[in-house]
């Protein structure tokens, strides 16, 4: 049976069962581990954080826990961690190798980008596809200086996550998005409403399509509920 816990124990605490001297030998496992993996990283290159792909994020994940447990546990020999360290970097590497020579390895491993905004309107199911809401959507072009989904002719969700916006010249009228429809919701028109079905200048309130006509459902998503679609009074230059 394990031996009684003795609460604030500070020996414990601070240097567990190890002797004292066991923080040398630390100190030389870290700078040992830290100068191996550096070497390595320099080889294959690296990006900033904001860009890692999919399988640079799993070799930081990997990467951390096998430097991470060879710095201070004890039973941990130093030639096992830079084995498993090494043979998860020849893996990178490999891929690497599959992403340059196959577009379809790319699109296998990296991801591919999603279509999120078409001619000034919201394509529901794409942006459905990477798990994110409208209201996220919004967000993302809000973040790019977006006031309206009419000043976008097409905006991208890259595979790396990134986001790439191309304005409309000149901008469309289209649904606003700022201030957030979390601050300031925008009024809502149901055209089955007597009068209301003759209201020109609509936009779909789910996706953003422009209404056609005397439509009573959008002919994109199907949704019968409308907002006024206005033009944008400040567009990026």
């Amino acid at each position: 049976m394990d031996q009684t816990v003795i609460p604030f124990d500070w020996a414990r605490m601070l240097l567990g069962e190890a002797p004292p001297s066991f923080l040398w030998e630390i100190l030389f496992r870290t700078v040992v581990i830290y100068i191996y993996t550096f070497g390595l990283i320099r080889w294959i290159g690296g990006r900033s954080i904001s860009q890692l792909s999919l399988v640079e994020f799993l070799l930081v994940i990997a990467l951390g826990s096998a430097v991470g447990d060879s710095l201070f546990y004890p039973d941990v020999p130093l030639l096992h961690a830079m084995l498993v360290i090494t043979v998860i970097v020849l893996i990178n590497k490999g891929l690497d190798f599959l992403i340059l020579r196959s577009d379809s390895a790319q699109t296998a491993i990296d991801g591919k980008p999603n279509w999120l905004v078409e001619n000034g309107r919201l394509n529901i199911e794409q942006s459905s596809d990477r798990g994110m809401g409208k209201s996220e959507v919004m967000a993302l072009l809000r973040l790019e200086g977006v006031r309206n989904l009419g000043e976008v002719e097409n905006a991208f969700l890259e595979a790396n996550g990134d986001l790439s916006v191309f304005l409309a010249n000149p901008p469309r009228p289209g649904m606003p998005i700022v201030p957030p429809q979390e601050i300031r919701p925008l009024p809502q028109i149901d055209v089955h409403t007597s009068g209301a079905e003759r209201i020109e200048g609509l936009c779909c309130f789910e996706c953003g399509t422009l209404r056609a006509g005397d439509e009573t459902e959008c002919h994109h998503c199907g949704h019968d509920v409308w907002t006024p679609a206005i033009v944008a009074s400040c567009v990026r230059v």
